[in-house]
């Protein structure tokens, strides 16, 4: 298949994933890491940027007569809460239990629904990515250079990006940087996974957060909840699930995680009414792609984290 000017620059994942519609994120990923994907006769890696006139190959993909069918169904229109919209950008405050993206087992994500939705819109991309169960400040670009221009700034760590992280137990104040690189891999059954590795580790990569205590919620031992601790967290890398990692790796996994989290108190917050994990993208700091203003926005916590901090710190 041919790149085409309104495909340029966006990495080959998610060129493959948009193009090859109905085949599993882990096959696509899978062939990339093979090698069996080519640009212009040559292996390419899932970050490498494509242009404009790129001839890119990719081997023979088989999937089942029940996904190809379920990838022919239209996603259902959906607008979602602005923040922001302007001819280049739209900023959305994502919920919480939607992928920002069809692919691996999810049919359809923000994007899909949004393009659904405004069928007059010639271009409409994801700037960046949350996953499905974090909340807030999502970008979505309008034109092919503001996608270039807010992505460049989010691979030169130009942009400003602080979320809120409900943790167990009392963090400790002097711990406000965790530098420590990641691995990313996947299990047995394909699922994506990351730990914490060491520095010698070739494929270890420096990530760096930023952890700053916002409220200390008491245990309240008579309804079996331990003591709690509500954080910003401002990430200096982007590294998948770097947030969840990092805070668990220091024995405070972050409250619903259900990868990296103590499963065990997932269950008995589940009955307080808190059916998620606590990880809210709460702050979004970035230059306008067309005026370079520098633009804050803020998403608020939705109601039922804010409704379950309320009721442990009245």
């Amino acid at each position: 298949m041919e790149v085409d000017a309104e495909s340029a620059g966006q990495r080959l994942d998610n060129f493959l994933i948009r193009e090859l519609k109905g085949v599993p994120k882990t096959l696509v990923y899978r062939i990339i890491r093979s090698g069996e994907v080519r640009i212009n006769k040559g292996r390419a890696s899932a970050d490498t940027r494509v242009a404009a006139g790129d001839v890119v190959r990719v081997p023979p993909v088989r999937i089942s007569d029940r996904v190809a069918e379920k990838a022919e169904r239209p996603a259902p229109a959906r607008e979602f809460p602005l923040l922001l919209e302007d001819e280049h950008v739209i900023a959305l405050d994502k919920p919480a239990g939607v992928a920002v993206h069809g692919g691996s087992g999810v049919s359809f994500g923000v994007i899909e629904q949004l393009r659904q939705a405004r069928p007059q819109a010639r271009f409409l991309e994801l700037v960046h990515r949350l996953d499905r169960e974090t909340s807030g400040v999502l970008l979505v670009a309008k034109k092919r250079s503001a996608l270039t221009h807010l992505q460049d700034q989010f691979r030169e760590r130009e942009t400003g990006k602080t979320y809120l992280a409900l943790v167990t137990g009392d963090w400790p104040d002097r711990l406000k940087v965790i530098d420590a690189p990641l691995h990313k891999y996947l299990q047995a059954d394909g699922e994506r996974r990351v730990r914490v590795t060491t520095a010698d580790d070739p494929d270890g990569m420096r990530s760096i957060t930023l952890v700053r205590v916002r409220t200390r919620l008491a245990a309240r031992s008579a309804e079996g909840l331990p003591a709690m601790t509500l954080l910003e967290v401002t990430i200096k890398t982007g590294r998948t699930h770097q947030i969840r990692v990092h805070l668990a790796s220091q024995g405070h996994p972050i409250v619903g995680d259900d990868k990296y989290g103590d499963f065990d108190l997932n269950r008995r917050v589940q009955k307080h009414a808190l059916r998620r994990m606590f990880l809210h993208a709460w702050r979004l700091q970035f230059n306008h792609p067309a005026s370079g203003e520098r633009i804050e926005l803020h998403a608020e916590l939705p109601p039922e984290l804010a409704g379950f901090v309320s009721a442990s710190h009245p």
